[in-house]
């Protein structure tokens, strides 16, 4: 049975009897301590906590998760998979053990021509908690299975909570038995190798207190008694279509053996091949949907998770075929192709998956021969210097500069026979995070705790959201909430945060900045607002201050927005549709937004692009954007049904969630988007738009910059008044201005280098003079001396090697060396074969003169380098060495 009808029975079964098919969720979570749905009940957890409502007492779905727990065990083991379907069933207060048990087996079991699986019960065996008689009883007296299959299990096995203080309750799970060949006899609890759990139980019916691992105490029961329950999608593909393995099924399947035939490999001749292959395979699909779901490669949360998936790909791909073959087009295309079933979406979005996914792999390629050369080179001093430990600072050089995952660079140095110092590594890491750490902290709820938030949804509804047409309105207040607390009043100077029914405010989403503006209580009391959030859906929260008087909860206010800011933003907004159509007519659809922000007078816009946006092809976009403009084209609004506003050729911002209703913004033909929004009422209102520039903020992602209307304007003016003043400086027209700097600067960068020519020529010209006062300390001749004035690094490194050689190679030589370069003291030693035959390393001497500098230093036994801070202390430093080879 293939994964994709194994899914259409198990939704049917359940909608067939009584449960709603709820679609699967995005993989991003929007659960804020979440990164990423890791479980099929994640969804569903604001019902269960009693958070929010649910809209239907029963439900069913089939669940995109990912889980990088375990990740290095992905492909060593039958069972562990990165990206895995998680199909379930669900009751918030509608029916318990007593159906939930036997609505499992019956599926289980069923005959495939009835509609169910068709495993043979005496396949299978199941476990209940230790005490859950209720559980036992029903699996023996209502659905007939033998007492002997029935076995009791702990809380580490058959008990189920979130880890923190919240629902808990006994598990039941179903357990299906692959044979002898396969284990030992005697159920679950004697190998669970032979026995594979299947489906999980969940009995949610009790609230846990605080406590670590499963050592805390039950509260009391639940106001009702819940069912959660887990169906791996892709365990049971195994299990119904007779492999010994995830990885084998039809639809992993496909991706594994075409990773075989692109490496040259064959799955099943070698164990390690083996774990690369399943490892590629698992880790191309898991990307395919992460990127489906709108994330994009990168260096923090999701973006990372989904960066460290693909490079670990790559990394495996070019060990099994021991070539830099880009194989990850082909791959992505199998896993699309081998998932549209499942989700018909993927298909439409190929172009964009591919985009995204081949311009990584690309970047990842230039990492990788950069980063392999810093590698090896740290490598190599590591074990020259007798360590077994690949530094910290290392590691975190090959992560920040080259953005090497750490998993990679352990990888590499296991193969070196290295182990790397992690703790290191993470506290730089974590100094980084620190330290960039921006102060839109204090701005965003981020994730602060939502149940505050939730109960006021729950109890004020959803806001009424008037902006699209009104900039003033009587509105009611349903909340109020300072330093974190719900409280009946606030007074002047408090910073506060409204629930109104009703407002004219827009909440920051969909790039589009908040309103700002005042809350005015007739004769009592006046808040400036300041920002407007959504911390659950339907949620305004107001943000502000209370600049006089007092606010009082169910208040009545006149809430009014500062009109000239919002149209501003307006007109950025509208600028931002605009520049996305120019730049898809211009570099074509797989230039999909990827963020914007806009605020007043100013916009930014994120779009996918494999390379640098040209000046010329910026100057097409800024020139097609202002045409279109000027034929003051009607910005035109309407609700739609989902379906139907993709099926007119409304762009929907990739990665971003939709209802079923959803606002379109027309501007003529030339675009059609999917937004939420404010936008001005004809493109004649944006007055001009001019693009500032164009960047990289990230793998795959580039970012251009723009000014509209006023903003745009004054621009234009400076830039022309300081054209203007060039021209006159340099008594050259407007129009010849860039030949006349080109040529200034040529000449300027000519004259530099003839400069630095010379300069150098004079420091090696100080060679001979200082061979010739070499110092004997025993059998060695030294030089130990400040070089001229002026050298640089390079030139100390030629000046030392130069001096070296005119010392001869009869006698031990050593020539330390320093200079001060931008105020940082530089000390070089070279060492000559006969020095080193004697025990002498420049490595070891460098380090006492950087340790003198109060710094640090390396390098080889021949020659080394080393650096401090103390430029004072150079002659100190010179001398140290002197003494350290004098004593040798």
């Amino acid at each position: 049975m293939e994964t994709a009808e194994i899914a259409r029975r198990f939704l049917n079964f359940f909608e067939k009897n009584g449960h709603t098919v709820v679609p699967s969720a995005s993989l991003v979570a929007e659960d804020p301590t979440l990164l990423l749905v890791p479980a099929g009940m994640v969804p569903f957890k604001p019902y269960f906590l009693g958070q929010r409502t649910p809209p239907w007492e029963t439900a069913t779905s089939v669940q995109k998760c990912i889980r990088t727990i375990d990740i290095e065990e992905v492909g060593k083991t039958s069972r562990h998979a990165t990206f895995f379907q998680m199909m379930g069933n669900f009751s918030f207060g509608d029916y318990f053990k007593e159906k939930a048990i036997p609505l499992a087996w019956e599926l289980v079991t069923s005959p495939v021509e009835e509609g169910g699986f068709g495993i043979d019960p005496e396949k299978l065996w199941v476990t209940v908690y230790l005490d859950d008689d209720e559980a036992a009883a029903i699996w023996r007296d209502k659905v007939g299975v033998r007492p002997e299959r029935i076995q009791r299990m702990g809380m580490d096995e058959n008990y189920w909570d979130m880890g923190v203080p919240g629902p808990c309750g006994p598990c039941s799970e179903i357990f299906y038995d692959r044979g002898p060949e396969y284990g030992v006899e005697g159920g679950p609890e004697a190998d669970e190798n032979r026995y594979v759990e299947i489906w999980n139980l969940v009995f949610m019916q009790y609230e846990r207190g605080e406590g670590v691992g499963k050592d805390y105490p039950i509260l009391g029961d639940l106001p009702q008694q819940n069912i959660d329950t887990g169906l791996g999608l892709e365990r049971l593909a195994a299990v119904l279509q007779g492999v010994d393995n995830i990885y084998e099924t039809d639809i992993i399947g496909r991706v594994l053996h075409r990773a075989a035939e692109l490496t040259g490999t064959r799955y099943g001749d070698d164990p390690e091949q083996d774990v690369m292959l399943r490892v590629v395979a698992d880790h191309v699909r898991s990307a395919v949907m992460l990127v489906g779901d709108g994330v994009k490669p990168g260096n923090e949360k999701a973006g990372y998770v989904l960066r460290r998936l693909l490079r670990r790909s790559v990394r495996n791909l070019r060990l099994l075929s021991g070539t830099d073959t880009a194989f990850l087009h082909e791959l992505t295309a199998v896993s699309i192709d081998a998932m549209k079933d499942i989700y018909p979406d993927l298909a439409d979005k190929a172009e964009i998956i591919h985009g995204v996914i081949d311009t990584e792999e690309q970047n990842f390629a230039n990492t990788l021969r950069a980063g392999t050369a810093l590698f090896g080179r740290a490598a190599e001093r590591t074990k020259e210097s007798g360590g077994s430990v690949f530094s910290g600072a290392d590691a975190f050089q090959l992560h920040d500069t080259y953005g090497f995952p750490i998993d990679l660079t352990l990888e590499m140095a296991q193969e070196q026979g290295l182990s790397v110092d992690e703790g290191a590594f993470r506290d730089l890491m974590e100094r980084q995070r620190q330290t960039a750490k921006a102060d839109a902290k204090a701005k965003k709820l981020g994730n602060a705790d939502l149940s505050l938030y939730s109960q006021m949804h729950e109890k004020a509804g959803d806001t009424d959201f008037l902006g699209y047409s009104d900039a003033e309105s009587e509105s009611h207040i349903r909340g109020l909430v300072v330093d974190g607390e719900g409280v009946p009043a606030a007074r002047a100077g408090q910073k506060v945060e409204l629930v109104l029914d009703r407002t004219p405010f827009y909440a920051e989403s969909g790039g589009q900045l908040a309103d700002t503006g005042t809350l005015t209580v007739d004769g009592r009391g006046t808040v400036d607002v300041e920002d407007v959030q959504k911390p659950v859906p339907g949620l305004f929260v107001h943000r502000g201050t209370v600049r006089s008087g007092e606010v009082v909860l169910d208040d009545t206010v006149h809430a009014s927005i500062d009109t000239g800011r919002r149209r501003a933003i307006e007109r950025s907004h509208s600028a931002t549709h605009l520049i996305h159509s120019a730049l898809r007519n211009s570099l074509g659809p797989s230039a999909g937004q990827a963020g914007s922000e806009n605020r007043p007078g100013q916009l930014r816009f994120d779009f996918t692009a494999d390379s640098q946006v040209g000046p010329e092809r910026l100057a097409e976009v800024e020139e097609e954007v202002n045409s279109v403009l000027s034929g003051d084209i009607e910005v035109r609004t309407q609700e739609r049904d989902l379906d139907e506003a993709l099926k007119m050729g409304a762009l929907a911002m990739f990665g971003e969630k939709y209802g079923d209703r959803v606002r379109v913004v027309e501007m003529s033909d030339y675009s059609v988007e999917l937004c939420g929004g404010t936008h001005v009422g004809s493109t004649a209102k944006l007055g001009i738009v001019k693009l500032l520039g164009e960047s990289s903020i990230g793998s795959g992602v580039r970012r251009v910059e723009a000014a509209v209307g006023a903003d745009a304007f004054q621009r234009l003016s400076k830039e022309s008044a300081l054209v203007g003043q060039l021209s006159e400086q340099l008594k050259t027209p407007r129009e010849e201005l860039p030949e006349r700097i080109d040529s200034m600067v040529t000449r300027l960068r000519a004259a530099e280098k003839e400069i630095e020519k010379l300069r150098a020529d004079q420091v090696l010209q100080a060679a001979g003079t200082l061979a010739a006062g070499a110092r004997r300390h025993g059998d060695a001749k030294v030089v130990a001396e400040r070089a001229p004035e002026g050298a640089s690094a390079d030139d100390l490194r030629t000046l030392v090697l130069d001096v070296r050689g005119r010392l001869g190679a009869e006698d031990p030589v050593v020539v330390a060396m320093t200079s001060v370069p931008k105020d940082r003291p530089v000390v070089v030693v070279a060492t000559n074969e006969a020095a080193r035959t004697a025990g002498v390393k420049a490595g070891d001497l460098v380090g006492v003169a950087a340790r003198a500098l109060g710094g640090g230093g390396g390098g080889k036994p021949d020659i080394a380098q080393g650096g401090g801070k103390d430029a004072g202390k150079v002659d100190e430093a010179l001398r140290a060495v002197e003494a350290a080879v004098a004593a040798s």
